[in-house]
């Protein structure tokens, strides 16, 4: 039997039609990973968190070191994470910036586990 065939058929043949729902596309698989790994963090989800839940709808960065114990450089690295996955906008003011929930995605993103 050639190395090309398993049981008188090639390798290369699907053996049955998908018979269930369509398969999630390349590009869904790598947005909802994109979302769910920044999620993945505590530190990313605390600083959700505290964005949500700030009264203005927003947060300068300057404020939020503090609450999370860290160093300026690793909360906006953090915070570069949460925007580059679509959660967080960034607006920029002076020297400082702003962040605040993008509208919809947290909603977004809890249906995005019951379209698979």
């Amino acid at each position: 039997m050639s190395s090309l065939q398993t049981v008188g058929r090639p390798l290369d043949t699907a053996c049955c039609a998908p018979s269930g729902p369509t398969v999630i596309s390349a590009e869904d698989a790598r947005r909802t990973a994109l979302v769910f790994k920044a999620l993945s963090d505590p530190n990313r989800l605390r600083l959700l968190s505290i964005v949500k839940g700030e009264a203005s709808g927003e947060s300068c960065v300057c404020d939020l070191t503090e609450p999370l114990e860290l160093g300026q450089p690793t909360v906006s690295h953090h915070l570069k994470i949460l925007v580059d996955a679509g959660l967080l906008h960034r607006e920029k003011r002076g020297t400082w910036a702003y962040y605040s929930l993008v509208p919809g995605a947290l909603e977004e993103t809890a249906g995005l586990l019951a379209s698979l």
